[in-house]
């Protein structure tokens, strides 16, 4: 497993939260579990008492694209090492897959999940997939979507660094709200040039009498 897909773990987990809607999903340890995706093994060790940790996690997660999305490197960098320094991780190589022509493991490396409970474990792998995509790519390809009240959390992969959105449909949803205001601005405008030149019209025919 390629060390850019656990930066998806940190998206997954910040996500579960709509904070201008007032939306929480991580509400149970069944929400828990269903983050771990294919990971069933770790998810199946998941505990009540996981919710609330995974909360906190959350927050920090989220603070950590506040920062990047306002344009404070340095922050974002202090608090994601925070997080790596308090959730260390254990890199292994792993060959669970195989080649097609001589049978061989396909090597890659893997983020052991080894830790005192399962908000740790998941913490761990969502902090070093956040950092390796930092550190790739930049800090301004973590981002909030702009369409509010979304603001849900994304990573920016488009090749000219242009993405501004969580999804099409927000972005979709912006695009329609940006043009419906833009026809607003139109009609007050042609109103206000209408009601202004009637005025000129009365100032004249005043003037004219």
């Amino acid at each position: 497993m390629e060390l850019a897909y656990y930066s998806d773990y940190a998206v997954r987990l910040v996500n579960t939260e709509e904070p201008a809607r007032n939306k929480d999903s991580l509400t149970s340890v069944d929400a828990v579990r269903e983050l771990f995706g294919a990971n069933q093994q770790a998810a199946r060790r998941a505990t009540d008492s996981d919710v609330t940790r995974f909360r906190s996690v959350r927050a920090r997660l989220r603070s950590v694209f506040e920062a990047a999305d306002g344009g404070d490197e340095t922050l974002a960098v202090d608090l994601l090492n925070s997080l790596l320094l308090e959730f260390p991780v254990s890199p292994q190589i792993s060959g669970h897959d195989y080649r097609d022509d001589d049978g061989r493991p396909l090597w890659h490396m893997h983020l052991a999940d080894h830790p005192s409970n399962v908000t740790a474990g998941y913490a761990a792998i969502a902090a070093m997939g956040l950092a390796f995509h930092l550190t790739e790519h930049g800090v301004d390809r973590l981002g909030l979507c702009e369409a509010a009240p979304c603001r849900n959390a994304y990573l920016d992969t488009s090749t000219n660094r242009s993405r501004r959105y969580c999804s099409d449909r927000c972005a979709t949803r912006a695009n329609v709200a940006a043009y419906r205001a833009r026809k607003r601005l139109e009609s007050e405008r042609s109103a206000s040039t209408g009601r202004t030149a009637e005025k000129l019209q009365e100032t004249s025919a005043a003037g004219e009498s």
